[in-house]
């Protein structure tokens, strides 16, 4: 009995993880009065537990099972109750789409880019037509300067946004929905984001010169955090980039860094940047970071000590080295505050401040349940981190280092190279280590990344971030802070450029991961190197994991999920064909980028040709971003007014009669002919390259590829007698009235029909009156904002995979059902 008291507390705390674990498992949420009779049932388990502790054969046993079942079911319990009390407060669908006056304070410092201003705002009321209704207590809205084209596909005129300033309280007329994300596999999950961010509507300000204007009704006391991070910020930026003349690009965007390490601000790092950062492994240390937050305490905890020696009184009130523990955590939760409070931030606070209430308690306890005590501690405070890739990737971190005794311990070395060799072997431990898991998790790994970190931990937390803290109390320190960032760009930008710098690998399944990410902690492990070799097997499923490609003869499509555009892959069983390349979101984001060129490494594909059907934007703005990652690439398709990717690639027109085979798989095109493609004045929709693809065989499969054709092209291939029958079909013109004639659907005669097209898009897409055509003809109608990415294959015709469909989660957006057979949405 007595061996089973102090094993009793780690049970429980294993079991809290593990519950939290097991309710974000939940595809949908129980009701609340569940959840409470499960906290019931765990008091019961914890009760059987404490008895099970008095017997003296099995007791100890019983007793840390039964507190781990107690531990599991409690943590379940509250982590689904914080869940439906959070889901209640979502937005009605019934609100969204329509004008809502709210009255408002500014809760986060605005962002800003070239199409306008975002911000984040507490509603405080909210009024339809008059009338009261209830919003949830934060959204996210843009405010948009200049032309805008809204919902309803109206032009419109926006007034440009002042300088909006966090705590201000506003009256603006809005429009909302639900927070709904791009769903792809292996693809970033939105929605959770949101979730974690707890903002529950997204949309934007109508401040048209039709619309009740925005009203500035006061200044407030209220997010004072918020507001001075915003004037520290936009000191930063004036300082060292507004009075730049573009003569020093590397002086401008560095001043993106500087504000991002004093306030936390990511978004003023210039996308470029990112990139180097990812490749050479140091993304971690160019924001907000667990790293600086230790760093700060442990900067603060020394400075704190020091001065509290000075007093006699003081330490006999309190011993110096507890006092520095606690000032150190205060002064990090501080400034973890102060940089935005992030989902890090806040994890490394209450991690820090779990390990000193252990010290100040006077306890010692083994590492296993330090570590654990921390883990248990943050999916406490935040359950939904389980789900975030840096929780794992810093706890494994912390786990392997307190195995390895690189933390554990009081003792530091004492001597200069004693120190730097320490620094070398604990980067070279957590490169070990984490390697696997940042495979795992990013399908990705920086090859320089060992070596970028040896230079670029201590320069930025001993020079750089200390300088640009200093310049919130004398702005100068702001240049020099840029300027020793210099040296460090170049050579992160020189480190990026190097041949394999970075490996990116296939995405391998959960179970392949799991054994790599097991070797590579035992490859970490100070073992003797005959068991240590036991890790490469493990190690071998994930590094050499292949994806299943299709059978000779047999083609697959996965449609993405990238929004208001077309991107469709085709692969065969050694050929990849990328048909359109998705929209560009803005000046710093498109498809190709986000979504395209993950996607493509995730499933290690090699595309052999990119068509893009027409030169519109919603179809060739990721296109750059593709044929940078895809340099053996060949470019079709009608865009010969694109000169951008005209000077990246060389462009062969595609044509009607154009022919090719790949694994036994027919390619043809059927549109646009030669004499259309002559005619400049012709509509860029009308010159749609139509790609019709056929399976081996006498009774082949087809999917039909038709980018924006409309009507009149429709006509044009019934006249011509193309061969348009196809079991696929993509929707033309994502659905738009102007095309789907009756007479081409039922020379098509699919069985289903595929919509790309933008959730609640300004156009209207697909249009009700069009969705009726494909249903009085039984075509199932698959639309990628209820669907996210749709798999189809040859082999299997009748069958469409829906990514919302597979791995579903409860925090994830649900779409309501269509109101009437004729399509129209609620």
């Amino acid at each position: 009995m007595v061996a089973a008291v102090p094993w009793r507390l780690p049970a429980w705390l294993l079991g809290a993880v593990l519950g939290a674990a097991l309710q974000l498992q939940q595809p949908v949420l129980w009701p609340g009065v569940v959840y409470g009779a499960v906290l019931v049932a765990a008091c019961v388990v914890g009760g059987c537990a404490r008895a099970a502790s008095r017997r003296r054969r099995w007791g100890a046993h019983a007793a840390t099972a039964l507190a781990v079942g107690a531990g599991v079911l409690v943590m379940f319990a509250l982590c689904g109750l914080r869940a439906v009390d959070y889901a209640a407060q979502g937005l009605a669908p019934a609100l969204e789409g329509q004008d809502i006056r709210v009255t408002g304070v500014v809760a986060a410092m605005p962002q800003t880019n070239e199409a306008g201003t975002r911000i984040r705002v507490d509603v405080e009321a909210a009024r339809l037509n008059g009338a009261p209704v209830t919003l949830p207590p934060r959204i996210d809205v843009a405010w948009y300067g200049g032309p805008f084209r809204d919902a309803a596909g109206t032009l419109d005129l926006q007034r440009p946004p002042p300088a909006l300033k966090a705590g201000d309280r506003w009256a603006l007329t809005v429009r909302l929905k639900a927070p709904h994300g791009l769903r792809n596999p292996h693809g970033f999950d939105y929605e959770l984001w949101m979730w974690e961010q707890g903002v529950q509507a997204t949309g934007y300000v109508r401040a048209g010169p039709k619309d009740e204007p925005p009203e500035f009704v006061a200044a407030t006391w209220r997010h004072p955090v918020e507001r001075a991070r915003q004037s520290v910020r936009d000191a930063i930026l004036e300082r060292l980039a507004g009075d730049q003349d573009g003569s020093d690009p590397a002086r401008t965007r560095v001043a993106g860094v500087v504000a991002a390490l004093v306030t936390g601000d990511q978004r003023a790092i210039d996308r470029a940047d990112w990139d180097v950062f990812r490749a050479t492994g140091v993304a971690h240390l160019m924001s907000i970071s667990g790293l600086h937050i230790t760093l700060f305490a442990w900067l603060a905890a020394l400075v704190v000590g020091a001065l509290w020696r000075r007093s006699t009184r003081l330490c006999l009130a309190v011993p110096a080295p507890s006092a520095a523990l606690a000032a150190g955590v205060v002064l990090a939760a501080a400034y973890a505050l102060f940089s935005g409070w992030g989902v890090p931030a806040q994890r490394t606070v209450i991690m820090l401040a779990a390990i000193a209430v252990l010290q100040l308690s006077g306890r010692r306890w083994p590492w296993p349940q330090v570590w654990l005590w921390a883990c248990a501690a943050v999916v406490v405070a935040d359950p939904w981190a389980l789900a975030q890739a840096g929780f794992w990737l810093s706890f494994v971190a912390v786990g392997i280092l307190f195995a390895t005794n690189s933390i554990a311990g009081s003792a530091y070395p004492s001597s200069a190279r004693h120190h730097f060799y320490a620094l070398i072997r604990e980067q070279w431990v957590v490169t070990l280590a984490l390697t696997p898991l940042t495979l795992l998790l990013f399908g990705q790994v920086s090859v320089v990344g060992f070596a970028a970190n040896l230079v670029a931990i201590p320069w930025v937390t001993l020079v750089v971030t200390p300088l640009a803290l200093g310049g919130v109390l004398w702005a100068p320190l702001w240049s020099l802070a840029a300027l020793s960032l210099q040296p460090l760009a170049a050579l992160l930008q020189w480190l990026a450029l190097w041949p394999w710098a970075v490996v990116f690998l296939p995405a391998a399944p959960l179970w392949a991961g799991m054994l790599a990410v097991a070797g590579g902690a035992l490859l970490a492990t100070r073992l003797p190197w005959r068991l240590r070799l036991l890790a490469f097997p493990l190690l071998w499923p994930a590094l050499w994991w292949q994806p299943v490609r299709p059978a000779a003869g047999q083609f697959e499509l996965l449609a993405a999920d990238i929004g208001q555009g077309n991107a469709v892959l085709v692969r065969t069983a050694t050929h990849t064909l990328l048909y359109d390349a998705g929209p560009r979101f803005s000046r710093e984001s498109d498809a190709g980028h986000r979504v395209l060129v993950p996607l493509l490494r995730a499933l290690g594909e090699r595309v052999d040709t990119l068509m893009l059907s027409h030169r519109d934007a919603d179809h060739t703005g990721g296109a750059a971003a593709v044929l940078a990652q895809q340099p053996h690439a060949e470019l079709v398709g009608s865009i010969e007014a694109e000169n951008t990717l005209q000077a990246l690639r060389p462009v062969q027109p595609c044509l009607a009669g154009q022919r090719w085979e790949w694994d036994g798989v027919a390619f043809e095109v059927l549109h646009p002919q030669s004499d259309d493609a002559a005619v400049r004045s012709v509509r860029p929709n009308a010159l749609s390259c139509v790609l019709r693809i056929t399976s081996a065989g006498p009774q082949g499969v087809s999917a039909l590829l038709v980018g924006d054709i409309e009507a009149p092209q429709e006509q044009a291939l019934l006249a011509r007698g193309a061969a348009l029958q196809a079991d696929l079909l993509l929707v033309p013109h994502h659905g738009s009235k102007t095309s789907s004639s009756p007479a081409f659907l039922d020379a098509v005669q699919p069985r289903t029909a595929l919509v790309q097209a933008g959730y609640r898009n300004r156009f209207g897409h697909p249009a009700p009156q069009v969705l009726q055509r494909y249903r009085l003809r039984d075509i199932e109608v698959v639309e990628s904002s209820r669907c996210g990415a749709a798999t189809w294959a040859s082999a299997k015709p009748a069958a469409i995979g829906c990514e919302r469909d597979a791995g579903r989660r409860y925090w994830q957006h649900q779409m309501v059902p269509r109101a009437d057979s004729a399509g129209a949405m609620p």
